[in-house]
């Protein structure tokens, strides 16, 4: 009744200061950027976005691309590439947070969850955690542009940009999870005698999988959305042909490429749902 109480009354205070912050903030952007903040009414920016719509549209155009079987060919599989490259980057920020994400719990380094503390553990807490903050603190299109030093416009710096930065984010999601999980099971098989590898096996994975896959689905999605973003820096797929559309104004051309990246995310989303009910269902 006590920790129901305590939960009740942290969760009405966080939600009252949240409502105090967003309050204040919307007050100090009224009081300092009130000519910005109303500036998109205006009735000239009205004609603007009326002429925009109408470009996309390709009303009065001769050649409207997204109605031309040969530029949706191109597009699809400019689309394939860049869900190619989402597959490769959530594949590479998995892998790199599985090899590093339990010693970065700090249940497990402390020996609370295990009962076993290793002299290394807590030096190879230190590097996991600053791993995961450069990751996640550079965003994804910062990261691109750093790789893109390194490598050729393409697929691969676009992946390693997305997969570091979501390296950052798993791993921060799954050392949080490691460090909330129920420890009573984990307790009972090391009284039982279980090994370490017993207790990583039956006690961890079992309890860690399906949390861990749900966050690494969540990501998944996040990387399809974002990897138009660092595509327009030249790092290949979708988001690469989009730039080149803007900058010559080819509007019937940026419809075709919004068309197809609306497919491809409502395809990932359907995908992720399946993953999600399949891993209920087991």
């Amino acid at each position: 009744m006590k920790d129901f109480k305590k939960r009740s009354n942290f969760i009405r205070n966080s939600f009252w200061m949240l409502l105090f912050l967003i309050s204040i903030s919307w007050i100090f952007i009224y009081l300092n950027h009130e000519n910005d903040l109303f500036a998109i009414f205006t009735s000239k920016n009205n004609i603007y976005l009326q002429k925009f719509i109408k470009n996309l549209l390709g009303i009065g155009k001769e050649k409207v691309a997204y109605l031309d079987p040969k530029d949706w060919t191109v597009a699809l599989k400019l689309s394939a590439e860049t869900f190619v490259m989402s597959i490769v980057a959530i594949g590479f920020a998995t892998l790199g947070m599985l090899v590093i994400v339990f010693p970065t719990a700090r249940n497990v380094v402390s020996g609370e969850l295990t009962y076993r503390k290793r002299w290394y553990y807590w030096p190879l807490f230190h590097v996991g955690r600053f791993l995961f903050l450069i990751g996640r603190a550079v965003p994804e299109l910062l990261w691109a542009m750093i790789l893109l030093y390194f490598f050729k416009p393409g697929l691969l710096p676009g992946a390693l940009a997305l997969a570091l930065h979501n390296f950052g984010i798993l791993g921060k999601l799954v050392a949080e999870l490691i460090e909330d999980m129920d420890d009573r099971p984990i307790q009972n098989m090391i009284v039982n005698g279980a090994s370490t590898w017993q207790v990583f096996l039956y006690g961890l994975i079992p309890e860690l999988m399906p949390k861990t896959l749900n966050y690494i689905l969540y990501r998944f999605e996040n990387i399809i959305r974002a990897s138009l973003i660092v595509g327009i820096v030249g790092a290949g797929g979708l988001g690469m042909q989009f730039r080149l559309a803007m900058s010559f104004f080819r509007y019937t051309d940026i419809t075709l490429y919004l068309l197809c990246y609306l497919i491809m995310v409502y395809f990932s989303d359907l995908l992720s749902a399946w993953c999600k009910k399949f891993i209920k269902v087991s």
